[in-house]
């Protein structure tokens, strides 16, 4: 168990810092940044300078004598587990049933305590007696109630337990995230800053463009900017909308604007071009190909035969996407096929997608369907070897290939939309532009490039 250290701490996010009577009021929050502390008066919360901050730090650690009996604090982290109480949750520290039951009425002062989550985490500052004669005596207590927000317990010089409820300050900003792509765009955008529901966003866009399965190799760059809360400490505790993508690959940059006109919402490239093309080049977020469209040696007939469509390697369960806007026409067992989806696109363009393990709820022959929207899951029903996904192009009765079909492409701003979506991007530009400079000076400061003046 490690003894707990009342040194202030340099970690981002703050200490919980406790002595023998007291515990750091600023935990959870940078020791450089502003906190609001919310105190039982009239004048309500009140913002703390950094200066501030310290100072309350130094008074409580001036105040962190050792009660005669008791050996140093030491730090415990606690999760709640799975049908436990809170309050047995605090006893696990080795406190006893009445200061647990304390500590959890106190708590209950801002917080539900009854209604509580398994997973729910603390930390908690105790101190034995000398030669661990009886129960530990609980210094403090830090519990995070929210992305920004902590509540603490500490020990007053008298002995007694006071809460607080720590608020560090949260301002909204847009932000980069960008790099080299090391595995799946998934990962990469992940560990640059991104967030899942921002990826799948921006791979849905990229498909328009880029074969995953082909086009993406390791060290493409890319670059998703999207507006977010953040706090002074540098968490991020929400994310907002995708504003920008951009993919370096295939020996060409890919770059798609949002543009939000009237209510309606949608991604152009920087001429103002609809980038969305009539179907997606995969209607899957993370695919490999495991068999093209041409003649191929059936690996379960065992005889040359023409494939009609592309097959895409993926976990059973995996959603699949309408390749298009258009109209269930089919839903059903189709042999080989295994369950079967086939929708219809205008002009004559249809898309037929095999193998599936599940159709996505509610869907039926004669809905009208998104591109893009969910419409079934991977599987290898049929005449299958593994988990896969066929994906057939027809125009009319023709069957083409889904890599090399030539369909029809997005439309083109003009006039006042264009001038609009052009002041759009001229934010979205700005904030590249700074991203860049600011790389810029990193590498000069850390030695990497020499700057040039």
């Amino acid at each position: 168990m490690p003894s707990f250290d009342p040194r202030p701490s340099v970690a981002r996010h703050g200490p919980a810092l406790a002595g023998a009577t007291a515990i750091v009021l600023a935990a959870g929050a940078g020791i450089g940044g502003s906190i609001l502390l919310h105190k039982t008066s009239p004048q309500g919360p009140r913002v703390l300078t950094a200066a501030e901050t310290r100072n309350l730090e130094h008074q409580a650690l001036a105040g962190a004598t050792v009660r005669s009996g008791l050996a140093a604090a030491v730090s415990v982290p606690v999760k709640v587990l799975p049908g436990e109480t809170l309050q047995s949750a605090v006893q696990r520290t080795g406190v006893a049933a009445d200061e647990a039951r304390a500590v959890v009425a106190l708590l209950g002062q801002t917080l539900d305590t009854v209604h509580i989550k398994a997973g729910l985490a603390f930390q908690a500052a105790i101190a034995h007696p000398v030669g661990r004669r009886g129960p530990a005596r609980l210094i403090g207590l830090s519990m995070k109630t929210g992305p920004a927000s902590t509540v603490t317990l500490s020990r007053t010089f008298d002995g007694a337990l006071k809460l607080r409820e720590l608020e560090e300050k949260v301002s909204s900003e847009t932000t980069v995230a960008e790099g080299h792509m090391q595995g799946s765009l998934y990962e990469s955008a992940i560990k640059a800053g991104a967030d899942s529901r921002m990826v799948a966003e921006a791979a849905k866009l990229f498909s328009h463009k880029v074969d995953f399965a082909r086009d993406i190799h390791p060290s493409d760059q890319f670059k998703l900017v999207f507006a977010r809360k953040v706090t002074e400490s540098g968490r991020t505790v929400a994310t907002g909308d995708l504003l920008y993508a951009e993919l370096a690959a295939k020996g060409q940059t890919t770059r798609f604007y949002r543009f939000d006109d009237h209510g309606k919402t949608d991604y152009f490239d920087e001429l103002g071009k609809n980038i969305k093309g009539f179907l997606l080049r995969t209607p899957l977020d993370s695919v490999r190909v495991t068999s093209d469209f041409g003649m191929r040696m059936h690996p379960l007939l065992g005889f040359t035969r023409m494939h009609t469509g592309i097959d895409f390697g993926a976990p059973t369960g995996t959603p699949v996407y309408a390749a298009g806007a258009g109209v269930v026409r089919e839903e059903r067992w189709a042999g080989g096929y295994g369950h079967w989806l086939k929708l219809e696109h205008q002009g004559g363009w249809a898309t037929g997608y095999g193998h599936l393990s599940a159709y996505a709820s509610g869907l039926h022959v004669g809905q009208h369907v998104a591109q893009g929207q969910v419409v079934a899951y991977v599987g290898s029903t049929g005449m299958s070897t593994g988990p896969h996904l066929h994906y057939e192009v027809m125009k009319g009765e023709q069957k083409l290939d889904p890599s090399s079909a030539k369909v029809p492409q997005g439309t083109v701003l003009a006039g006042r939309e264009l001038a609009a979506f052009k002041a759009q991007k001229a934010r979205v530009d700005s904030v590249l532009i700074h991203a860049a400079y600011e790389q810029v000076a990193k590498l000069e400061n850390t030695g990497q490039i020499r700057g040039m003046r």
